[in-house]
């Protein structure tokens, strides 16, 4: 049977670098046999992060997030899979707001409050976090870091990947931001590096899956 791979778009831009990485590891996954399910957060139905009912500390809802709006498909597709791929350009120095609803959904709900058990999630799987940022690639590491203590914990494995530096815009002349990015620098790093970066999400999308 072949392994199910859940993949969430954390960022608003299709066909970006976000987007464009989360892509490659999806074909990464596929490529040794994967069957991969893709979400876009931002094109769901309305939904928000954890509004503190308790009700996933209740014995009968253990490990499961009683909520129900646009996250619940995704939360249940995650229980169920054998690894996942999320990814999230960098807002102000940290993920989406999109990524932390569903961080805040995926995490608490097993979360026990159980010093012995710490966390009840019976279906650990590998996870692949992938962010892209405006800054160099190591800005941002702590924070990072962070959620991959966090999913290494409550999720499964964890590894992180980073594209920084990234191409904002097609065209930067017809913004006043040339004063504070390179604007030819960005196009010859998207051009040079960021295949090389496609292609290292694509072995980290197989990698997932072995």
């Amino acid at each position: 049977m072949s392994k199910k791979i859940i993949a969430v778009n954390a960022g608003p831009r299709r066909g970006w670098n976000t987007d464009t990485l989360i892509d490659e590891a999806i074909k990464g996954a596929e490529s040794v046999g994967a069957e991969v399910q893709k979400f876009n957060l931002f094109r769901l139905e309305k939904y928000t992060g954890c509004i503190s009912c308790f009700g996933c500390k209740k014995e009968k809802y253990k490990g499961h997030c009683i909520r129900r709006d646009g996250l619940t498909e995704i939360l249940d597709a995650i229980r169920e899979a054998d690894g996942l791929i999320i990814g999230s350009p960098n807002y102000l120095g940290d993920l989406t707001a999109s990524f932390r609803a569903l961080y805040e959904r995926l995490v608490f709900q097993n979360l026990t409050y159980n010093s012995e058990v710490p966390c009840c999630n019976e279906n650990p799987i590998p996870s692949l976090i992938i962010m892209t940022s405006n800054a160099p690639d190591n800005a941002y590491l702590p924070m990072l870091q962070n959620y991959q203590n966090v999913f290494n914990g409550f999720v499964g494995p964890t590894e992180i990947f980073v594209s920084g530096e990234t191409l904002q815009l097609k065209d930067y002349s017809k913004t006043d931001w040339p004063w504070y990015f390179n604007a030819e620098e960005r196009y010859e790093r998207h051009e040079t590096i960021f295949p090389i970066e496609r292609k290292e999400a694509f072995e980290k999308g197989k990698n997932l899956v072995k």
